[in-house]
């Protein structure tokens, strides 16, 4: 009688789920477009499109985007004292006018925007007048990581007389701005160059960006382009050409961002990029962008009989690929590339949620973010030596140094301390799945030991079963400097384990202390339950924490303790507030104890309320209105990998267990996931 009733609510959930899927859409879910008609600026959260080192947000601003932002630029400024993102060169934004008169969000009609995620692009299009149909699409070109392109077509209703100008304009934190023009003439082709650098807020960095107009007129019928200087902060590069009635032209701008972050010599590198997109011409650059993306979503997830989750599902999964890339050895802040949301800095958010989902999906992908971790184990041992520690203590707040960049005031820097062994987990996971022996040896046996090496020295040893781990924040942030902390305590236990573990397989003499202080860790329980820490009583949290344990530490394995933990701490979440991985977990641990349309209602939870219009961006919490909050996609693709489709990384590198699907979906297919590129599927 129980599983009765408490099953009418969760299948009335799938129905709400699916009455409110078609109320959004107003008609048939497309699993790899979003479309916004005639978006409203007031209720307007942007969409990036990205190459995982520069990210382009979308603004309701006919031929404006809001934010160009560049992977790995940070300079001191703003918040905390700390380094913070920074906005690059806005060289895509334009003016645009039609027979003297410019075109705004006012004089047109019927605008529409459209994200393919397929091909990672973004599309306007709109009505002016009964003269003509403009349509624009921009692009952060894949196989050209500081390279975009913004390619349009206007149709004439009408003879009519466009301009266009492309603006060139500096961002408010920079300062030393210098602007240049300059016209490169070959016999086949003429480059025309509008390029400017910056030093970031202190000189730090020089910022620089240059573009260059595409044409589809022959070499020699070009429009003539005028160069004008408006101040010190913005110029533009302009043209002006006649379109007959029922003529459709097609003109392009491509440009490159980089700085001295990324390149000895950005200002040539900047300009040398345009050069080499500007002679590629407009259709190879997009040809090989969407081959590029083509090869990426081989690797997919595929729900049958769901079509919104399909649809959110993909959009999760193109956060993901859009914010990293293979070979830079950067990570993913908690907002990708979408804004200047955390500054920029790389958290747990990194390595415990957004590495393993790119770890199953792309391996090349999730190894940037480990190389990340690894090119940054230096300022790891110094931090911790600093605070009277050995090995390495991984900063809580990380950015270009590896060094701390919490600002003072959040306690998390100094003692949210389970960011250690998040990072030397992710090192032992990225070798489960590759299995590549030699790249344990040089890079993960290094990060491995030397994050074991800490925890040794970190816990407080008064007996056998009590090496404590006192004055943390957990996991569970609500709890500031409590003792034995159950998501801390757990991933020191497991990543002493591993360590020695690795040291087995590598042929080394492992640290005996390892095993030693792992055994005599503890993990606390109050009435049967798994206790959060030494003084918890029962009080809310604002995040998973015991549950954590079970997934993705699997410290806890028996059905009966993970079920108890998960009753207990789901009513301890409030219903604003929590981060949207929260839920992910609850629906990834109920898929695993078979439960699958539990499941199905937390991992929709985990979403739905974090969702802003028009494109179904997420934000950090319900309600929220930060987005897009890359960690929380990684929580919830855990969710539909490890949870409905039992996807599990071992020793031995992926297996898959049993799991239920919700009953709204009819199967869950996997393709080409891990190093050999395998296909599961759960029905």
């Amino acid at each position: 009688m129980k599983k009765r009733l408490l099953r009418i609510p969760v299948l009335l959930f799938c129905l709400l789920c699916a009455c409110f899927a078609k109320a959004q859409t107003k008609g048939p879910v497309d699993p790899w477009v979003i479309s916004a008609t005639a978006p409203d600026p007031s209720t307007y959260y942007g969409v990036t499109v990205a190459n995982g080192m520069i990210g382009i947000v979308s603004s309701p601003v006919p031929f404006q985007v809001k934010d160009v932002i560049l992977a790995g630029a940070y300079d001191l400024y703003g918040r905390g004292r700390v380094s913070n993102f920074l906005r690059s060169f806005n060289l895509l934004n334009m003016r645009f006018s039609v027979d003297g008169t410019d075109i705004n969000a006012n004089n047109i009609s019927s605008m529409k925007q459209t994200l393919d995620m397929k091909h990672a692009s973004f599309t306007t299009s709109f009505e002016y007048s009964d003269k003509a149909t403009v349509r624009y699409t921009y692009y952060a070109l894949r196989q050209l990581p500081f390279t975009v392109l913004l390619d349009i077509t206007i149709q004439a209703k009408k003879d009519i007389q466009i301009t266009a100008a492309s603006v060139m304009e500096t961002p408010d934190a920079l300062r030393d701005v210098q602007n240049y023009y300059n016209e490169i003439d070959r016999p086949h082709t003429v480059i025309s160059l509008l390029t400017s650098t910056a030093k970031s807020p202190t000189g730090k960095l020089l910022m620089c960006a240059s573009n260059t107009f595409l044409f589809s007129e022959p070499h020699g019928q070009e429009p003539r382009l005028i160069h004008e200087m408006w101040d010190n902060n913005m110029h533009l590069l302009k043209f002006t050409r006649r379109i007959k009635a029922g003529e459709t032209y097609r003109f392009s701008i491509a440009g490159s961002s980089i700085t001295s972050a990324h390149d000895e010599d950005p200002l040539n590198a900047a300009e040398r990029l345009t050069i080499f997109a500007k002679l590629q011409g407009a259709d190879r650059l997009i040809e090989f962008h969407k081959k590029a993306w083509d090869s990426l979503w081989k690797t997919d997830i595929q729900v049958s009989g769901d079509p919104q989750s399909q649809q959110d599902i993909h959009s999760m999964i193109y956060h993901l690929y859009s914010f990293s890339r293979e070979g830079t050895s950067y990570s993913l802040s908690p907002m990708g590339l979408s804004g200047l949301g955390y500054n920029g800095h790389v958290f747990w958010d990194a390595d415990i949620w957004m590495f393993p989902a790119l770890l199953v999906l792309h391996p090349e992908l999730a190894k940037s973010m480990i190389e990340y971790r690894f090119e940054r184990l230096e300022a790891a041992k110094k931090n911790a030596f600093d605070h009277g520690y050995n090995g390495a203590m991984y900063p809580w707040e990380s950015a270009a140094s590896g060094v701390e960049e919490t600002p003072v005031w959040a306690l998390s820097g100094p003692f949210e301390n389970h960011i250690t062994a998040c990072v030397g987990l992710a090192a032992w996971n990225y070798y489960c799945v590759t299995q590549d022996r030699v790249w344990l040896k040089e890079e993960g046996w290094p990060i491995i030991s030397a994050t074991a090496d800490y925890w040794t020295s970190r816990v407080e040893r008064n007996g056998p079963g009590h090496f404590d781990i006192k004055n943390v924040v957990a996991a569970d942030e609500w709890a500031e400097n409590v003792d034995n902390n159950a998501f801390t305590n757990g991933a020191a236990k497991v990543l002493l384990q591993h360590a020695a573990e690795a040291a087995k397989i590598l042929g080394l003499t492992a640290n005996p202390d390892w095993i030693l202080v792992s055994d005599n860790i503890p993990i606390l329980q109050i009435d049967g339950v798994t206790r959060e820490h030494s003084s918890y009583q029962g009080e809310g949290i604002k995040q998973a924490d015991v549950n954590l344990l079970a997934y993705p530490l699997k410290l806890i394995t028996d059905p009966v303790q993970v079920r108890k933990d998960l009753v207990y701490y789901q009513s301890r979440i409030p219903n604003q507030g929590t981060p949207a991985m929260t839920q992910a977990i609850f629906a990834l641990l109920y898929a695993r104890l078979g439960q699958g349309d539990t499941a199905f209602r937390f991992f929709k939870d985990a979403y739905i309320p974090n969702l802003n219009p028009p494109f179904r961006v997420i934000a950090e919490t319900k309600g929220g209105t930060n987005p897009y909050f890359a960690t929380g996609a990684g929580g919830i693709l855990q969710a539909v990998l490890m949870g409905f489709g039992g996807l599990d990384i071992t020793s031995d590198g992926l297996i898959q267990l049993p799991s239920k699907l919700p009953s709204c979906w009819k199967s869950l297919t996997i393709t080409e996931v891990g190093m050999e590129k395998k296909n599961y599927a759960v029905k």
